[in-house]
């Protein structure tokens, strides 16, 4: 059962899955005023936000990992081998895009 954080109003600003010392109060996970919570537009575009953010920093993370290795600072061996997998899958996508988009003209958007 979810904790939930509220602010001086009463209103559920926070949902957690442990106690906090912001949250103390557990609800049902089936409490109307929690669904509501959890279904409102702005939990919702929060949602959405975090998500953008999450991709924007797995680019930062990727590009970090490879500056370390150009650096030798950090072995491509050093990963286990399905993170092995996945950071040359990214690779070969990136690849991929970057090619298309060398097709495309700046100035007219028409392929050449």
């Amino acid at each position: 059962m979810p904790f939930v954080s509220r602010n001086n109003n009463g209103a559920i600003t926070g949902v957690f899955s442990k106690p906090t010392p912001i949250a103390q109060e557990q609800l049902d996970s089936d409490d109307s005023e929690l669904r509501r919570y959890l279904e409102s537009d702005e939990t919702l575009e929060t949602r959405d936000e975090l998500g953008a953010s999450d991709r924007e920093m797995a680019r930062i993370v990727e590009d970090l990992i490879e500056v370390l290795i150009t650096k030798n600072m950090l072995n491509f061996t050093d990963f286990p081998p399905e993170a092995q997998k996945k950071l040359l899958r990214r690779h070969s996508l990136r690849q991929n895009l970057s090619a298309l988009k060398n097709l495309i003209d700046d100035d007219d958007d028409i392929i050449v």
